[in-house]
């Protein structure tokens, strides 16, 4: 199994257990880092995350392509992309779509050598949206977890720190 889909709700403790899983594997530790650090809010989060992963990781950041940075991946490399739900935001706000991008995505994970844990907000759980853009959203990030979900190898459901294997 090559490919892993962390899901939980935020603060869930999935991107903690998706860091200490990829330490668990042999190989190189890679973080993609999908978001945008708009705010210091987003700063003093993405500084804990990279705190608590240490030196050890080499780290890309890209918020857009996916794709390509997955097709550049190696054999021996155990890659974290933290997350798709950040992604997903990124094409939203960019006025993209999300179908073609995550085909492309998945193929290039399916295609590559390297191992692969995906972090994805689980934002289906909550209330609907009071505004059109956000129930947008929602139903996009819903359907975008089903397609990981099912086109992955094994998905983890992560609840206050501790996982659940759906698949």
């Amino acid at each position: 199994m090559n490919t892993t889909l962390a899901l939980g709700h935020a603060a869930s403790g999935k991107s903690n257990w998706a860091e200490t899983e990829i330490m668990q594997l042999e190989g190189r530790a890679v973080y993609v880092a999908t978001a945008r650090v708009l705010d210091g809010e987003m700063r003093a989060k993405v500084e804990l995350h990279a705190t608590r992963r240490g030196a050890e990781w080499s780290l890309i950041e890209e918020a857009l392509d996916l794709p390509g940075v997955c097709a550049d991946r190696r054999r021996g490399e155990v890659v974290l992309i933290d997350c798709a739900t950040m992604w997903l935001t990124n094409l939203m706000l960019d006025g993209m779509g999300w179908e073609e991008p995550t085909e492309a995505w998945i193929s290039a994970m399916k295609s590559s050598p390297a191992h692969f844990i995906v972090v994805s907000n689980d934002v289906g759980g909550g209330i609907t949206p009071d505004n059109a853009m956000a129930r947008q959203f929602q139903r996009d990030q819903g359907a975008l977890n089903q397609r990981l979900a099912a086109a992955l190898d094994r998905v983890v459901l992560v609840t206050a720190g501790m996982p659940q294997r759906l698949k």
